[in-house]
């Protein structure tokens, strides 16, 4: 097989492992398993942290943050270490193929982005990204994630506006991500930022008007 067409068929068959994990509506499940409710009847109808605050109570924010962070952090945090290097050459599978440093992990992490906010079993719906894009910095380039929890803790400690602070750290992560994680991890950060203000474009419209929903806010 071509070097390069293997090299792309390896990359897109990590991508699609991330966005299967991805795809896993976390929120939705906890929400009808624990706490017998359907999230998405209840405050934003958005299966993410921050509706599982004023839905399910920090329990269940908690573990809801948690689970979808960790669909982003596992699979990047297991390729990184077999894929480093300027340009190696993989032996994980059969074939012996060059591929650019942490490609693989950064396309599992978008791909777990990617699956979180347009899951096939929702109906390609479901969340806006955010701690799915957290998990994937802390694997990608660790202390990226740490500059974007600062950022929004920044932004949403003086505001109570959540989407304020995703959309701030969102953002900023581009650079810390390129600087520690390498180009791969920057251009993963620069698409995820994407999708992410995508995603967040009502709420972008409601900060717009003045209009947001504080994070502690029931309805």
């Amino acid at each position: 097989m071509n070097p390069v067409i293997s090299a792309a068929f390896t990359v897109a068959v990590f991508f699609l492992s991330g966005f299967l994990l991805g795809s896993i509506p976390i929120g939705l499940i906890l929400g009808k398993l624990i706490f017998k409710t359907d999230i998405r009847a209840q405050g934003s109808g958005n299966i993410g942290a921050a509706n599982a605050l004023r839905t399910l109570g920090k329990g269940g924010a908690v573990a809801v943050l948690f689970l979808d962070a960790f669909k982003g952090f596992i699979l990047p945090f297991f390729l990184n270490p077999l894929f480093s290097g300027s340009l190696v050459e993989s032996t994980f599978l059969p074939l012996h193929i060059h591929i650019p440093e942490h490609l693989p992990a950064a396309a599992a992490a978008l791909g777990s982005v990617i699956g979180h906010c347009y899951s096939p079993w929702l109906r390609f719906r479901g969340g806006k990204g955010v701690a799915t894009h957290l998990g994937a910095m802390f694997a990608l380039a660790w202390p990226a994630g740490l500059i974007f929890i600062a950022v929004w803790l920044l932004a949403v400690v003086p505001t109570r506006l959540s989407s304020l602070g995703s959309l701030t750290a969102s953002a900023i992560s581009v650079v810390p991500l390129w600087l520690f994680g390498g180009p791969a991890a920057g251009i993963y950060a620069l698409l995820a930022a994407a999708v992410i203000f995508q995603r967040h474009r009502e709420n972008i419209r409601r900060l717009y008007r003045g209009s947001e929903r504080p994070l502690f806010t029931k309805d």
